[in-house]
């Protein structure tokens, strides 16, 4: 295995905070998946989640080398966690395909967050042909 790309991204909590309050469903149902949504309204603070959230799909965008749309589109990433609590990528639809059209067995994410800031990082690991 060797590592395809790598990428990082960091986003203020009240940006994400603020375009929830004045787009609501629209703009949750637009960037992030029904699991997402549901696992971050369950959360103290739902905004800092969703901004961690963000920042993993940027991040992975980067890693993948693609940005945001066609080959990776917001949906089509999806970040949830495993029992341990560790995040965990998905991928769906064009997004999937890419990754096995590339040969990228994985995408590994590590999220953080704070009063102010959610950052994330991803690399993207490729099998060796």
């Amino acid at each position: 295995m060797m590592i395809y790309g790598i990428g990082i991204d960091v986003v203020e909590v009240d940006r994400i905070e603020m375009a929830i309050e004045k787009q609501g469903d629209l703009f949750l149902n637009r960037l992030f998946t029904e699991a997402e949504q549901e696992y971050c309204r369950r959360q103290k603070r739902p905004g800092m989640h969703f901004a961690a959230r963000f920042a993993a799909k940027e991040a992975v965008s980067k890693a993948l080398g693609t940005g945001i749309g066609g080959h990776a589109g917001w949906l089509e990433m999806e970040v949830l966690r495993v029992d341990s609590g560790a995040p965990k990528m998905l991928f769906h639809g064009n997004a999937e395909n890419f990754l096995k059209a590339e040969g990228i067995a994985s995408v590994e994410v590590s999220l953080s967050h704070a009063r102010d800031y959610a950052a994330a990082n991803a690399v993207a690991i490729r099998h060796l042909a």
